[in-house]
């Protein structure tokens, strides 16, 4: 008999918000606090080797608290949404049968909300169907394929940016493999909760505080070796895949090493494209009414994050 789905709004906490927020720190504490283990949130946290420009937990942090859901899969790969909430199902229920607690940290947010809210029982991701429709998408452009997906889905189309090329073409791909607009098999999953009913915590910084603390970061991963570990994850001359190569920092540092900017030029790329990014965050955060911001002061610390979060999550 199958396993009994879990009911994440309700049996989990969540810890995020946009980069640099603040949430590895606190999500440390707050693990120790509730008896928890942390689930990353964190999309590109789940590729092997792609270690200092996620972020991704050292061995100290884990050796401190049991994280999960990190190092699935190899840079060159693919990973969907269906196959994270697979894998984080999974690693929930292990952690509750084991007596403790799950604690999402991440700042992905359709992760967040195919945990929350649920997934639409589409069809699996169609990697040849896929390739195809990227293929076109080099050849047209979005736009193009915009205008095609408004033909067949013009809901869908509506609330996608014609710029928004991953949504345009997964829209495109579940229609091509299933004959049916993806906008129809998505609407019995858009249930909200307030909330109240939830435990998800969404770390908030002034605007200057926020950016300060992005251009600190980037220049930290710099100083520790990014270039380096991009260099290294395609020395055996496979590259990355289609996410990898897109993600912050990495992108960039591939058009580097590939002579079109010079490292200073890189660094101001990686941090503008990061301040977009954590803007992009923070509107889907404010989408969803299961989320509970917390305003964090530049210099507050951790545990006192930590106490608030815990006082109203009680």
């Amino acid at each position: 008999m199958p396993a009994t789905p879990i009911d994440f709004a309700a049996e989990c906490w969540f810890l995020t918000g946009a980069t640099a927020s603040g949430k590895t720190s606190v999500g440390l504490a707050l693990a120790e606090r509730l008896g928890a283990e942390i689930l990353s949130l964190d999309s590109m946290a789940v590729y092997r080797g792609m270690d200092i420009g996620t972020a991704k937990p050292d061995a100290e942090s884990q050796r401190r608290v049991p994280h999960h859901l990190i190092d699935l899969r190899d840079p060159h790969e693919e990973f969907s949404v269906a196959e994270y909430r697979a894998a984080a199902e999974a690693a929930a229920r292990d952690v509750i049968l084991r007596g403790r607690k799950p604690l999402f940290v991440g700042g992905t947010p359709m992760y967040l909300k195919c945990l929350i809210r649920g997934l639409f029982d589409g069809p699996a991701a169609n990697w040849e169907l896929r390739r195809d429709l990227e293929q076109e998408l080099s050849r047209e452009g979005a736009a193009v394929l915009h205008e095609r997906l408004a033909l067949v889905d013009p809901v869908a189309a509506s609330n996608i940016h014609p710029n928004d090329a991953r949504r345009i073409v997964r829209a495109l791909e579940v229609f091509r493999a299933t004959g049916e607009p993806i906008s129809h098999q998505q609407m019995q999953f858009d249930d909200a909760r307030p909330a109240d009913e939830c435990r998800v915590f969404v770390l908030k910084r002034d605007r200057s505080d926020q950016h300060k603390r992005i251009e600190a970061r980037v220049e930290a991963m710099m100083s520790e070796g990014l270039v380096d570990e991009v260099r290294a994850l395609t020395a055996h001359g496979r590259p990355l895949g289609r996410s990898a190569s897109q993600a912050v920092g990495y992108r960039e540092v591939l058009q580097h090493l590939a002579g079109e900017y010079g490292l200073a030029e890189t660094i101001e790329r990686v941090q503008a494209r990061t301040r977009r990014f954590a803007k992009r965050q923070g509107t889907w955060f404010r989408s969803l009414s299961e989320s509970r911001f917390v305003d964090v002061a530049p210099d507050e610390t951790p545990d006192s994050v930590t106490e608030r979060i815990l006082a109203a999550g009680r």
